[in-house]
């Protein structure tokens, strides 16, 4: 051959094919690739077996909308009666005449169940100074009492040792009406549908 790749002497010229280095950087990208793609397949296993990792990670953010979720109004107010399930008696302690009557039947109106209508026993007559006594038994006092008590305001609550579950509206001297329609709806809706409040101090914060 002559040219460059003429043979002189003992001294061969090598011959060599130019270098792919194309090929070499496709090659060391794939293995990269590969490695990193085997890396995440093994994380997502080790996720799968240890799913409880990933609920401790968000614990604080699930407790928070889980009590948000449960928030609910006390269980007293929960157990509160409805009107209709409580039976008063409308008991006048005053001189005038009618009052027990004309209460008992504004009540009824109001949804409340009437028992007996009349006079108050010798124990109150001409003795209530105030607008009025809720008399009940002591199973009443945080139950049918205080739905009672929506309808006269101010009236004095009281507890005796009678069986039943009966309580007693027994009207004094100061009374003039019972509470206006309006007024009692709206206080009756508060008793019974009183606003979710936070239970722990020591809650994360949302």
């Amino acid at each position: 051959m002559g040219g460059k790749y003429r043979i002189k002497g003992d001294k061969y010229p090598r011959m060599r094919r130019p270098r792919r280095r194309g090929r070499l950087a496709f090659g060391v990208v794939a293995s990269v690739a590969a490695l990193s793609l085997a890396g995440w397949g093994t994380l997502q296993l080790i996720d799968v077996f240890t799913g409880g990792d990933k609920a401790s990670a968000a614990g604080p953010e699930t407790d928070c909308a889980t009590k948000k979720a449960t928030a609910s109004p006390s269980s007293s107010a929960a157990a509160l009666p409805k009107p209709g399930q409580i039976t008063v008696n409308v008991l006048n302690a005053t001189a005038r005449g009618g009052l027990a009557k004309t209460t008992a039947d504004e009540l009824k109106k109001r949804g409340f169940r009437i028992g007996d209508v009349g006079n108050a026993t010798a124990t109150y007559d001409k003795k209530v100074k105030g607008v009025g006594i809720l008399l009940g038994p002591s199973s009443a006092l945080k139950t049918s009492l205080p739905v009672l008590g929506t309808q006269l305001a101010s009236a004095e609550t009281r507890t005796d040792t009678r069986k039943g579950a009966e309580v007693d509206l027994i009207i004094g001297t100061a009374f003039k009406n019972l509470t206006a329609k309006a007024a009692a709806d709206k206080a009756l809706a508060a008793l019974t549908s009183p606003q979710p409040t936070a239970t722990a101090s020591t809650k994360p914060s949302c």
